[in-house]
């Protein structure tokens, strides 16, 4: 997967534009987990919705291309993200806020249903049931699951299951963004260990995994990127970012992590100071050259 130049801005009734992405480009090889680190605010949600066809009405892309396998160019500023029929089967999201995205009045088996009928009108309710119940005994869930409305479900279970619904068609890319931010400890390691084995079976060949938490981050990622204020600042492999960032954000946000590595444990951890710019009038962060 090649990415390059998105460009991205959202459009306000009053004021002057707000800059969401600009100029990022990366790679993603199979079987690579890309992990896309920041505060809130640096724009990785955003890109996420962009590469998977999600983006909202008031977001304007001004750029991109995309590359896949393959598969032709994609300019996504003239599709506005990825061609919808790549949406889950080839380019799929696990949405934030993932736990609250399942609807009280329906049982799981008929998200299932949904999404495998839109890519196949002429699958039977029964076959797909079939299929969904098979993928999650293959992943440790009850099939009965499929029979469940989501308030008899346990939160660390609702996160499964959506991530099973959301990789059903075996994606070439899924995009995890904030996946394990409402989860415990428990409940974050069955979903990584989910996650690990889908990419060890061949259901998914590539992950970006956006996250807050560098030390989850640091255990599953092989390589990161920095984004500040709506730009990849640094990109290079996990032990090259945690333990020899080049970036003076990079630094801070190291810096401000508590035990992150068992050779950072001396060092003494200090808060980010400030806030997030105003991207609005955003400031011209230096980027670094890639350390790959």
């Amino acid at each position: 997967m090649e990415v390059r130049d998105v460009r991205a801005y959202y459009q306000i009734r009053h004021g002057a534009p707000i800059k969401a992405v600009s100029d990022v480009s990366f790679n993603l090889v199979h079987g690579e987990i890309l992990g896309i680190v920041g505060e809130s605010g640096s724009g990785k949600s955003t890109l996420a919705s962009i590469l998977s066809s999600n983006a909202a009405p008031n977001l304007k892309i001004q750029s991109g291309l995309l590359t896949l396998d393959d598969r032709e160019t994609i300019d996504i500023a003239k599709a506005r993200g990825t061609p919808r029929d790549w949406r889950g089967k080839v380019v799929s999201l696990l949405p934030q806020r993932a736990l609250n995205s399942l609807n009280p009045t329906a049982r799981i088996g008929d998200y299932a249903f949904d999404v495998m009928r839109a890519h196949n009108s002429r699958l039977h309710r029964r076959e797909a049931l079939e299929l969904a119940g098979g993928r999650l005994e293959e992943l440790g869930l009850p099939s009965r699951v499929l029979h469940n409305y989501p308030h008899q479900l346990s939160g660390g279970m609702r996160q499964r299951v959506v991530t099973v619904i959301a990789t059903l068609l075996n994606p070439t890319v899924l995009i995890a963004d904030e996946p394990t931010s409402a989860l415990d400890v428990s409940s974050q390691k069955a979903l990584i260990l989910m996650l690990q084995q889908m990419m060890s079976e061949g259901m998914i060949s590539r992950i970006i995994f956006i996250t807050h938490d560098l030390p989850l981050l640091s255990t599953i990622a092989s390589r990161i990127a920095v984004m500040y204020a709506g730009e990849i600042v640094e990109i290079g492999t996990t032990r090259q970012v945690v333990l020899q960032p080049k970036h003076e954000y990079s630094k801070t946000l190291i810096g401000s992590t508590l035990a992150l590595d068992e050779g950072l444990r001396q060092r003494t951890n200090k808060g980010r100071q400030g806030s997030s710019p105003e991207t609005r009038y955003p400031p011209h962060a230096r980027k670094v050259p890639s350390a790959l």
